[in-house]
């Protein structure tokens, strides 16, 4: 059985000490209430519903996993009722406008609640995950009629959402897609004009379930006049049963499960075929705007995967740690610690150390990141001043690919780093860490592949409006180092900082010129140069750290902060380094790679 307490007084951390939450967030437009107290309150009922109600149906729904029989899916037992509780608890609408029934708390929160989810059962995750994507595109885009009549039911969780975007040949290329949209020229009960939907899409998460009394999957489609590429793309919102003018159920659309997909892991989500005959259907959003509308739907769900990543990386470091305390083997190298016990903990030797710190570190240092990023996400939303808006929707696009790649990267690594520390133990079902591995290597593929997420942040990101984006990174980064570099207390920390920043503004500098004369050179550094730049992020997080708890007089320095400075020593010395080789490896550019011929391979 797997460990888990919600890492609150780190979230805490964070929220408080860090970040200054109450000072960024709670005097926005519309948030005044959601002070800290609140929040807290709020997270502690979260935590309890997490470890109380999901992590105990995390292994039992793994081994049970969804079922599929004449068009219906079976989720595992225990999990309606869970969704049920979790709809009744009001957790569905935390972040939703209360105009359509929601609580109109921060989006900061919900991220944090997504972690908590993620981090106790992955699988339950995904459902409520995806209805929140479902209700954030249809409220920016969707018409008054779609609004009112959908939004609400989305909100209370009744019914759920889906995004329906890959069909068997076209994956990533989704100017590829097939499925078709014709005007019949008939409307729905309140006037919303109806379209007949007809494809097939595959590997759509919560397609078909027991959960809800309705679905709601938001499909791209192509109109008969539309332009041909990604420019011809619409977005359609296709109810599994249509709605009565009064928002009951009417009868049963065109839209049905074929089968859902045998996989390697959340296997109590369900991944499914589906099949659109001649289904009705409504236009989200502008005539050949889908794309537009889609990367308000991607974007947002690239953020809740990288959450995803965190969520499990803490479970399997939580559960390591547990383990490495109680499990005897050996003597440490320097002498016996525990000469009381027959062994030592595992915990003693040094490579154990190096393994759950490692864990620790990225995890801390990932968690701070998407709090700044969640931060500016309701800054972006709800700030009155519009140049504001723009720099945290500039740094929220600039970290966007970062956070969903290196959050879901250190999430795998994390969970295979926990099964070491288990040893053979974690090899086996018994004590759930494989089945962290194996949930956690969905989220490097869906939303975009993590190699698809450093193309975007080399060739769409870094050269936007001129590089706008990355001063909202590279300024309060380079004001840091030059306002503290002087500070001895702080060297250890600042002076690698100023090293790894110097690294990626020369291989920004490389990037965007040998990109410029040869596209593939970009493209060959992409991967690690996200790496690069997400590890100096979090050293700038780290370095941020080190001088909050540093500010207080040492004998406010209590157990909490005392381990915070020495993780962060950790991640400065054994992880950070990491970048000299990831810069040598951009810098030997494109030909190692692509001057192999295809014959050679």
């Amino acid at each position: 059985m797997i460990t888990y307490a919600a890492p609150l007084d780190d979230i805490r951390f964070c929220l408080t000490e860090l970040f200054d939450y109450e000072a960024k967030v709670a005097t926005l437009p519309g948030y005044e209430e959601a002070t800290l107290d609140l929040l807290d309150a709020v997270l502690e009922e979260a935590a309890k519903f997490c470890e109380n109600e999901l992590l105990p149906l995390n292994g039992p729904g793994d081994e049970e996993g969804c079922t599929f029989e004449n068009g219906v899916v079976r989720t595992p037992e225990g999990f309606k009722e869970a969704y049920r509780a979790f709809t009744e608890g009001g957790w569905a609408g935390l972040a939703c406008d209360p105009a359509y029934g929601g609580q109109g708390l921060p989006k900061t929160l919900q991220y944090i609640l997504e972690e908590l989810i993620c981090s106790t059962n992955l699988s339950f995750g995904i459902y409520p995950g995806l209805t929140h994507g479902t209700y954030d595109a249809l409220a920016r885009y969707g018409s008054d009629q779609l609004k009112a009549r959908f939004l609400p039911k989305l909100v209370a969780g009744t019914w759920a959402g889906t995004m329906c975007l890959t069909e068997p040949h076209s994956g990533t290329d989704l100017g590829l897609i097939r499925t078709k949209a014709v005007p019949d020229g008939t409307a729905s009960p309140d006037g919303a004009p109806a379209y007949k939907i007809t494809g097939t899409k595959i590997f759509i998460s919560g397609g078909e379930q027991d959960l809800t009394e309705n679905i709601v999957h938001l499909v791209l489609a192509k109109l008969p006049d539309a332009p041909p590429g990604i420019k011809g793309i619409s977005l359609f919102l296709v109810p599994k049963f249509l709605a009565k003018a009064d928002g009951s159920l009417g009868p049963r659309n065109g839209v049905a499960c074929g089968s859902i997909e045998a996989k390697m892991g959340i296997h109590a989500a369900s991944t499914c075929v589906m099949n659109f005959e001649a289904a009705e259907g409504y236009l989200v959003g502008a005539a050949h705007g889908g794309m537009r509308a889609m990367f308000t739907m991607m974007n947002n769900a690239r953020l809740g995967v990288g959450i995803q990543g965190l969520g499990l990386a803490e479970t399997a470091y939580q559960s390591a740690v547990s383990y490495a305390k109680e499990r005897l083997q050996g003597r440490a190298l320097s002498g016996a610690k525990h000469p009381d016990k027959p062994a030592d903990p595992i915990l003693v030797h040094p490579d154990v150390r190096k393994n759950l710190l490692t864990m620790r570190a990225t995890i801390e240092g990932c968690r701070a990141l998407g709090i700044w990023v969640a931060i500016a996400v309701d800054i972006a939303a709800k700030h009155p001043d519009p140049a504001t808006r723009r720099e945290a929707e500039d740094l929220v696009e600039l970290l966007t690919p970062i956070v969903k790649a290196y959050f879901t990267d250190m999430g795998f690594e994390a969970a295979n780093l926990g099964v070491q520390v288990f040893g053979g133990h974690g090899y086996i079902r018994e004590h759930g860490m494989e089945q962290l591995v194996r949930d956690a290597r969905i989220a490097q593929l869906y939303e975009g592949t993590n190699g698809i997420q450093a193309l975007d942040l080399v060739g769409r990101k870094l050269p936007r409006h001129m590089g706008r984006a990355l001063r909202r990174f590279f300024h309060p980064v380079f004001a840091f180092i030059e306002d503290h570099q002087a500070e001895p207390e702080l060297a250890e920390f600042v002076l690698p900082l100023a090293k790894a920043f110097g690294r990626l503004q020369q291989a920004t500098a490389w990037v965007a010129q040998q990109g410029l004369r040869d596209p593939e050179e970009a493209g060959a550094a992409a991967s690690d140069y996200l790496r690069l730049f997400a590890l100096t992020a979090l050293a700038y997080i780290w370095a941020r750290t080190a001088k909050v708890v540093l500010d207080k007089p040492e004998g406010e320095r209590q157990a909490f902060h005392q381990a915070k400075l020495a993780t962060a020593r950790f991640y400065m010395t054994r992880i950070l380094p990491q970048t000299s080789g990831l810069f040598a490896a951009i810098n030997a550019g494109a030909k190692p790679i692509m001057a192999v011929e295809e014959d050679w391979f």
